[in-house]
């Protein structure tokens, strides 16, 4: 089994203090070799660790003392947040992005994975099409939630269609097991056109309450589409079929107010957007559970940016964030950077995907100085519109065409490890950007330190 390998130390922490290295393989710690990063954060926990590393490739590990209090962190990030072997995913789902991706990206992208670790440390969603009793002795054991599951359908044979597995339709058997072990689940639906809209959807929503009340949150989305897509069978939402899909969702939103006390089903901001309706107001989230997967994103962004701190809750940098690994402040930490360029007295573009730009438009229309640049994802092409897929070749050309004497400000959601998904850095853009957090308080923040803000 691969072992981690020490990707940053924190200066003064007990690993610096006991010599561990940048580059260094740690083969076990307390005698045990984990699995992953969760096992290996309840490893470091303990007092007195003794860890065996292998430095430089050398074949033989040599064993170093780590002085430190239990609970106190080591002050080592690692490489990658799975040891073993990431679960991959043995369903073939027609709007899989994964398999929309074109050729010659970076090998690590294509990794199509079903694993309920990635789905507690990041947030993807499983099918539990994979998920096993060990698995699930694991997950009831150590508590390990909240966990994301994707429901697409309760309808066994829909289900087991979309996924092109004959095990979804019963797979949603673990869904059952880990709620009723008190674990905390958040579902999805990604709805297509055609396949599971219209009744289907309806049925899914009357499954959900019936079946699976004790679900955290659902969060209903569209099904993203890019120019590479090969399946005939899927296509974009027409304008009617978002506000068909609003109308389901707003109704069973009222039924399970009623008979739940809460909300449980939500649809994404893209459906909004699509149907050119209204975003709801904050109450209507209910805490935001599902903003990292666009639902209230819009509308905890308006708030922040109207000067709410609270309502400043970002998202994960980059599409791909588990893939690339994480800096060293944490998995979840943001990577913003700031690069040098015209003073903060120049006029501001704000640069973002066109999802963001319907939104910043409006938002800062009236502020003298200030524009949006949406720039159009044509490495993606098809439906993508969102900040977090735009590519270092698509943010480059929009930007060779403008003034040098702007601020760019460039949101962190773009980047994963400092690098866009086609592995462009900032380095390789025509004009100097800064790296904002992708939230609203952030962006305010930045546009006040501007004169002509």
């Amino acid at each position: 089994m691969p072992a981690p390998r020490v990707t940053a130390l924190a200066p003064g922490s007990p690993a610096a203090a006991a010599g561990l290295q940048v580059g260094d393989e740690l083969l076990s710690l307390n005698g045990a070799q984990p699995r992953d990063v969760i096992e290996y954060h309840q490893l470091v926990d303990a007092a007195h660790l003794e860890v065996v590393v292998r430095r430089s490739g050398a074949e033989l590990g040599r064993r170093v003392l780590v002085a430190k209090e239990a609970g106190e962190p080591l002050g080592v990030e690692v490489s990658t947040p799975i040891f073993d072997r990431v679960r991959t995913c043995d369903n073939h789902c027609a709007f899989c992005f994964i398999y929309q991706l074109p050729k010659g990206m970076r090998r690590s992208l294509y990794v199509k994975d079903d694993d309920y670790r990635l789905s507690f440390l990041y947030g993807n969603f499983t099918t539990l099409t994979r998920f096993t009793e060990l698995d699930a002795e694991r997950v009831i054991t150590e508590r390990l939630g909240p966990l994301f599951v994707s429901i697409h359908a309760t309808d066994p044979s829909v289900r087991a269609a979309m996924l092109r597995n004959p095990r979804g339709a019963t797979s949603l058997r673990w869904l059952r097991v880990l709620l009723d072990a008190g674990i905390e689940v958040h579902g999805q639906v990604v709805v297509c056109p055609g396949v599971n809209d219209g009744a289907v959807l309806e049925d899914t929503m009357i499954g959900v309450l019936d079946q699976y009340p004790e679900l955290a949150t659902v969060g209903v989305v569209p099904l993203g589409l890019s120019r590479f897509s090969r399946e005939p069978d899927m296509r974009p939402h027409t304008t009617e079929e978002a506000r068909a899909v609003l109308e389901t969702v707003t109704a069973h939103q009222k039924v399970c107010l009623e008979v739940l006390g809460r909300r449980l089903v939500f649809a994404s901001d893209e459906y909004y957007l699509m149907a050119g309706a209204p975003i709801p107001g904050p109450e209507a989230y209910e805490g935001y559970p599902q903003h990292e997967n666009g639902v209230g994103m819009v509308r905890a962004f308006l708030e922040a940016f109207g000067g709410d701190p609270d309502q400043a809750l970002g998202v994960r940098p980059g599409f791909f964030a588990w893939v690339d690994g994480a800096p060293p402040a944490g998995y979840r930490a943001p990577r913003a950077t700031l690069a040098d360029g015209p003073s903060r007295a120049a006029p501001v573009t704000v640069v973002t995907g066109t999802f963001g730009a319907s939104v910043l438009g409006p938002l800062l229309a009236d502020r003298p100085g200030v524009r949006v640049l949406g720039v159009e994802n044509r490495f993606f092409g098809g439906t993508i519109g969102v900040a977090g897929l735009l590519t270092g070749a698509d943010v480059a050309q929009a930007l060779d065409a403008q003034p040098e004497d702007h601020r760019y400000l460039l949101p962190d959601a773009c980047l994963s490890d400092g690098r866009f998904l086609d592995g462009r850095c900032l380095e390789d853009l025509p004009r100097s950007v800064e790296v904002v957090a992708s939230d609203g308080w952030s962006l305010r923040r930045a546009l006040a330190g501007s004169e002509t803000a």
